[in-house]
């Protein structure tokens, strides 16, 4: 028998990534239960709670992070909520595992910090981005082993054709009082840059449109359109690196997913929908990098996150530290495409 206690684990949002990652990833993990489900409806609660054999639903989520019965809380919905659930749950005494898009802004986003560091000892977790997961710590090494050299730029490049139909339904990710200045995948896209190379831009330049200003809702109505389908952002780092972003939703091809890192000693390229690396160095050739099985990570979010919590291990992916640091770049982009184009310090 093990001595160990359970973990008691309640889900507020039950959204697609909560569906197909963190309910199925908590309910295989030995010693956690899932204690309830509070979604947006009874009705949603009580079929999400059937499909992943739950035995209770809450309805009202600020009555529900004070239940006694749990000791963690995962968050599944919007981000206009994040915040809000995370900071109460945080000082109800409950561990926090948070959706990506940490928040709307970077003033949510302090707030979610600052909560986080009164309640030390308490786990608080933003579910990170995904798609490096397996390039990461052999990008982080090559780096760290000086095969860039001196940074000159960073490129960013995620397309596809999400909006490029005009007549496609308006969505949360396009309003701005449920997602703030999250744009595109801008923020997710930034945190895995960060992650490599562990420094930001000082100030950044944007400029962004929204080709189809009014889309129609779910329930008939027209709605104004704020955040941007197309977003190309300029950088500037210490020492004149560069880093140069280009994200766009009106993209009607296969769309792009890339990132490279140009230094004076040499390449990273990371094709991140094939999940493969590249290094070029200077005056040489390009060659994949091979990545043995221990250093692929994959998703093991949930895993991370009960481990943690076990055994007091900080968070590594991803902190609600680094999830500010993500924010506050977003932010500095939104503000300066809405400025038209005035460069802001990040």
């Amino acid at each position: 028998m093990s001595l160990t206690p359970p973990l008691r684990i309640g889900f507020i949002g039950a959204g697609a990534n909560t569906r197909a990652r963190h309910l199925p990833g908590f309910k295989v993990i030995p010693g956690v239960e899932l204690k309830f489900v509070c979604n947006r409806s009874a009705e949603s609660s009580q079929k999400v709670a059937k499909e992943f054999g739950i035995s209770r639903i809450e309805q009202n989520w600020r009555e529900a992070v004070k239940a006694p019965d749990v000791d963690a809380i995962c968050i599944g919905t919007w981000p206009y909520l994040h915040a809000e659930i995370s900071i109460a749950a945080l000082k109800a005494g409950k561990h926090v595992l948070t959706e990506a898009r940490m928040a709307r802004n970077a003033v949510e986003a302090k707030q979610m910090a600052f909560a986080a560091k009164a309640a030390s000892k308490l786990v608080a977790q933003v579910v990170p981005a995904p798609m490096s997961l397996d390039l990461d710590s052999t990008a982080i090494e090559a780096i760290a082993n000086g095969w860039i050299g001196k940074l000159r730029e960073v490129c960013v490049t995620h397309t596809n054709g999400g909006y490029a139909d005009s007549k496609t339904a308006f969505g949360w990710r396009q309003d701005f009082n449920l997602s703030g200045y999250n744009t595109l995948t801008v923020g997710i896209y930034y945190e895995i840059v960060r992650r490599w190379l562990g420094m930001d831009p000082k100030r950044v330049f944007a400029l962004g449109t929204v080709f189809t200003r009014e889309r129609r809702d779910a329930d008939g109505s027209s709605k104004s359109i704020r955040i941007p389908e197309s977003m190309t952002i300029l950088g500037r780092y210490v020492d004149d690196g560069r880093f140069i972003g280009h994200f766009s939703g009106v993209e009607a091809g296969t769309g792009r997913n890339e990132i490279r890192i140009n230094g004076s000693a040499g390449c990273l390229r990371a094709d991140l929908a094939k999940g493969k690396l590249w290094y070029t160095p200077v005056g040489g050739t390009e060659d994949v990098m091979v990545i043995p099985a221990s250093a692929r990570r994959g998703w093991r979010v949930e895993q991370d996150f009960v481990d943690s919590i076990r055994t007091g291990a900080p968070v590594k992916l991803t902190s609600f530290e680094d999830g500010l640091n993500y924010m506050r770049f977003t932010e500095a982009v939104f503000r300066s495409q809405e400025s038209g184009g005035m460069w802001v310090d990040v």
